[in-house]
């Protein structure tokens, strides 16, 4: 028999034993890959030699492979808080609204100044369109005139090219689709800042269509 028959077939017996069958998965050559374990931002495995049998990083080591722990964290979590009096940005580097709900007289008044940082690309206003079509058009319509399938129920949406509002500003809008106003709620969970400026860009060009 020649050594390369000897070789085939030891081999061919190697991957044979730790081939699956049944129940049982086989051998696994590189364990801490199948058994990834992610780490929970809010909670902790701190049992040390959780994962012990699967750890193939050191042998004979103590710790597991499941012990996630970032144990200097006084609130047992692996997550990081944040540095004292920072505040978080988007990636923008636009810091959070702070304008709260006010009735819908004082909306102006609270809105005063507000700048849209977005410019008026083409770009902006096709997303905008989109975003309009999406979550403003079946009560304000197509065109913004109030004749959305959900005014026929809901008598009194704003007719957005009416005179009331023509001349609203965009930061007027950013605050009405983040906290709501009259019969509209609030949309601010649901349509990120981004997207809120977006929108206010896309009606003021619609309120210019004819």
């Amino acid at each position: 028999m020649s050594i390369k028959n000897i070789l085939l077939g030891t081999s061919t017996a190697i991957v044979l034993f730790g081939c699956a069958g049944g129940d049982n998965p086989g051998l696994e050559y590189a364990p801490n890959m199948y058994h990834s374990v992610a780490y929970e931002p809010l909670s902790q495995i701190t049992d040390e030699s959780a994962g012990r049998w699967v750890n193939s990083l050191d042998n004979g080591a103590e710790r597991g492979e499941y012990f996630n722990s970032n144990k200097y964290n006084p609130y047992r979590m692996n997550m990081r808080e944040p540095a004292p009096n920072t505040v978080s940005r988007n990636k923008y580097g636009w810091l959070p609204y702070r304008n709260v709900h006010v009735s819908k007289d004082s909306v102006p008044i609270v809105t005063a100044g507000m700048r849209n940082p977005l410019d008026s690309t083409v770009a902006v206003l096709a997303d905008g369109k989109v975003l309009y079509e999406t979550y403003c058009k079946h009560c304000h319509g197509v065109k913004g005139e109030a004749d959305g399938k959900v005014s026929d129920k809901y008598p009194g949406v704003a007719n957005l090219k009416g005179d009331a509002y023509v001349n609203i500003t965009e930061g007027h809008i950013f605050q009405v689709i983040t906290h709501g106003a009259g019969l509209m709620g609030s949309h601010g969970s649901q349509v990120s800042p981004e997207d809120r400026w977006k929108i206010a860009k896309y009606v003021k060009a619609l309120q210019k269509q004819k």
